[in-house]
């Protein structure tokens, strides 16, 4: 079985595969942050990556190499860019980056290229960074399309019923908690110790932000929730959904015929 991540491949097997009509890209985009004392800080890259390589077994698509610096973290839905482990880059060198790496993709004959956004405050950046590239690829004549997906987007509320069962309390404190919990407790279990999760009510977070970032302002694990709950079993549903949805609107939105490129 040949690998989905294009860093495997060969260049002669890479450019057999850029030749086809429906050679697709995927480009998993996460970030360098802390997770709280019971994760890694490679979560959002790490979960970006592993769903873009399901989604991508389900097209017949690469996975391009993944973005492992997001934009800055916020208090109000990351835990602040002051905590230590948390590295990121500004918005327009994540923006310059995104256009320089799909300018570059499209150059070498993809007209179908996907950014998956694993970090929260990534997706504007990106999105001006895609805009752009596409725009001046298609000046030059090229056939270019790209798509931006948040993978949490594609969780339904049949889902979250059952990954909540008290009641699902919203996105904007869902860091560190039981959804990127349970989806590394799936995934990359070994890398999950919790026993040293911490249990805490949500944070209560005030509708503003302020400069220079308070750090009293959000729990002192660094997560905005409690990852309480999460298991492996609420992974298996989470992902099941993310890589349904993700794959089925790259399949609409570009016409794919199922696995029909070879990288399987």
């Amino acid at each position: 079985m040949q690998s989905v991540y294009l860093e495997d491949i060969d260049a002669e097997t890479y450019a057999a595969y850029v030749s086809q009509p429906h050679a697709t890209v995927i480009i998993p985009a996460g970030a360098t942050e802390q997770h709280g004392p019971h994760m890694p800080l490679g979560v959002d890259a790490m979960l970006s990556r592993a769903i873009s390589g399901a989604v991508a077994e389900k097209l017949g698509a690469l996975v391009a190499p993944t973005l492992s610096y997001g934009y800055k973290s916020q208090p109000r839905s990351g835990g602040g860019n002051h905590r230590v482990g948390t590295t990121s880059l500004s918005g327009a060198t994540l923006t310059g980056q995104v256009e320089d790496i799909a300018r570059s993709f499209m150059a070498q004959g993809f007209t179908k290229v996907v950014i998956l956004n694993g970090h929260f405050e990534n997706y504007q950046f990106i999105y001006e960074g895609l805009e752009v590239a596409v725009g001046r690829a298609r000046e030059t004549g090229a056939d270019a399309r790209a798509m931006l997906l948040s993978y949490w987007d594609f969780v339904g509320e049949e889902t979250l019923e059952a990954v909540f069962p008290d009641g699902f309390l919203g996105w904007d404190i869902e860091h560190g908690g039981v959804l990127e919990t349970s989806l590394m407790l799936l995934l990359h279990p070994s890398k999950v110790d919790m026993s040293r999760a911490v249990d805490h009510p949500p944070a209560l977070l005030k509708p503003y932000d302020i400069f220079p970032e308070d750090p009293a302002r959000t729990p002192a694990s660094g997560c905005l929730s409690s990852p309480r709950g999460a298991s492996a079993d609420r992974g298996r549903l989470l992902l099941d959904a993310v890589v349904d949805g993700v794959a089925s609107a790259i399949e609409a939105e570009y016409s794919l015929p199922v696995a029909v490129l070879g990288v399987k």
